[in-house]
């Protein structure tokens, strides 16, 4: 029976992981490099799969440079979720194509310092990644509300994937140069395992936060936000919510609010976080369980009729937004109220 290293099951996979991704059909474009980022991977698989299960060497010329280009695919999703970098493309393309250039010129002319390098490489871009995400999940400007905080988590561990994969190749290092790589072909198996992770946690984000065809939001404010400011932001963004149910777009992210609000993202972000200690997903889809708690009691639809009136997409979303506001799933919640009861939260928001 032929032998087939675990590297290949895991590329396998992940060629699966970007079909499903990639055939999701919506109004939004693709964040293709999530996509880019799934199928280089599965292409790493494959290049650690030849070089341990079958003695290829020759793909530890190739493998070196694809590991330098994992990290910038994955700041530059990032990078499309938290804004329309106004850059043009053939500058971030020389900007993120550097890495791998210099990795390049390592395993032609000094092939002892590309471990050094990766790892250089692995934690300067987790700490860019951090950096865009300083705002919490409300930098995530063009995620949908429905899923902004997931995708967050899952960025955020994503970075930390990133570290882990910069200390597996410096344990890597460290064997071959003390013994003779005798745990190597071990080690770099479960670094498989490792990048199945990152992929995982960028996938979650690519399905869930394509990129609306049109990002633009109003300028940012110049001046520093007072009481009163907070007070008419927040003031529109209820009447958007209360007269308008803007709430019930299911793909409404903090740019599409913005500009429906004429106010700037950032202006928005911080009067509700300084209101009500909250984010702005967080804000909005209080108002989608109100609504929802308001459905489960005076109506006999369907939970998951109920789910996509109210602008949730999926159910996982749904639920863990259900139970962080009332405690309990929305079953129990129906079971619980009379038909005709009005539901009880702290406030509309979510409060």
């Amino acid at each position: 029976m032929p032998f087939v290293p675990l590297p290949f099951v895991v590329a396998l996979l992940l060629f699966i992981l970007l079909w499903v991704v990639a055939r999701r059909e919506d109004e939004a474009a693709p964040n293709l490099p999530f996509l880019g980022l799934i199928l280089l991977n599965a292409l790493q698989s494959v290049f650690t799969g030849l070089r341990w299960g079958y003695g290829i060497s020759e793909v530890g010329y190739i493998a070196p440079v694809t590991a330098a280009i994992l990290p910038s695919l994955l700041h530059a999703g990032v990078s499309k979720l938290v804004r329309t970098s106004d850059r043009r493309w053939p500058t971030l393309l020389a900007l993120h194509a550097t890495p791998a250039a210099i990795v390049i010129v390592l395993v032609v002319f000094w092939r002892d310092a590309i471990d050094v390098a990766l790892i250089s490489i692995d934690v300067i871009y987790a700490a860019a990644i951090l950096w865009l995400l300083r705002s919490g999940a409300d930098g995530l400007r063009l995620a949908p509300f429905d899923g902004a905080v997931p995708v967050y988590r899952a960025i955020l561990f994503a970075a930390a994937a990133l570290c882990v994969s910069g200390m597996v190749d410096m344990l890597v290092s460290f064997d071959l140069a003390s013994g003779h790589g005798a745990r190597a072909a071990t080690v770099i198996g479960f670094a498989n395992l490792f990048i199945l992770v990152i992929v995982g946690a960028a996938a979650a984000a690519a399905s869930q936060s394509r990129v609306p065809l049109n990002a633009a939001e109003p300028a940012e404010a110049s001046s520093p936000p007072d009481a009163s400011q907070d007070a008419d932001t927040i003031r529109r963004v209820d009447e958007m919510m209360q007269d308008r149910k803007l709430y019930r777009d299911a793909n409404l992210n903090l740019n599409r609010l913005a500009r429906r609000a004429g106010t700037p993202a950032r202006q928005i972000s911080a009067a509700i976080n300084r209101a009500t200690a909250r984010n702005v997903s967080q804000y909005v889809n209080g108002y989608r369980i109100t609504e929802a708690c308001r459905l489960l009691t005076e109506t006999d639809q369907s939970v998951t009729e109920i789910m996509l009136a109210v602008g949730f997409q999926t159910k996982s979303n749904f639920n863990r937004e259900f139970r962080r506001l009332t405690d309990m799933t929305p079953v129990a919640w129906r079971d619980r109220n009379a038909p005709g009861m009005p539901p009880s939260l702290a406030s509309p928001a979510g409060g």
